[in-house]
């Protein structure tokens, strides 16, 4: 087995957080942060996932900006990571942070309770 993929993902992982950073002037794109990237074995797919840190309606904006500049940040990887081929990016808004934060309440809740 090899491992391409992982390191491929890595790449793009950290090539993605510094076009957030620094490349992208779309003012829809609020506070987001790459938290993971999956890619296929085959090394055409890549699930980019995001986590927004906002409301809703800020998160909704955001993702719809990233996936309007789908091509442009496709074109930047392929350039900066030198592939022959580069993958086919998917966007998916990650909420695992909001899922821990609102598991920590619960557990704050229970605490209190007990007390």
């Amino acid at each position: 087995m090899s491992h391409r993929p992982e390191r491929l993902a890595e790449a793009i992982k950290k090539e993605m957080s510094n076009l957030l950073l620094n490349e992208l002037k779309d003012p829809r794109v609020g506070f987001a942060t790459i938290t993971g990237v999956d890619v296929s074995n085959d090394l055409k797919y890549a699930k980019i996932y995001v986590s927004v840190l906002g409301d809703h309606e800020l998160r909704k904006n955001t993702m719809l900006a990233l996936k309007k500049a789908r091509g442009f940040i496709r074109t930047e990887l392929g350039r900066r990571i030198r592939l022959r081929h580069v993958p086919e990016i998917s966007f998916n808004l990650d909420e695992s942070l909001d899922h821990g934060v609102r598991v920590m309440e619960l557990l704050d809740e229970v605490k209190n309770k007990d007390v």
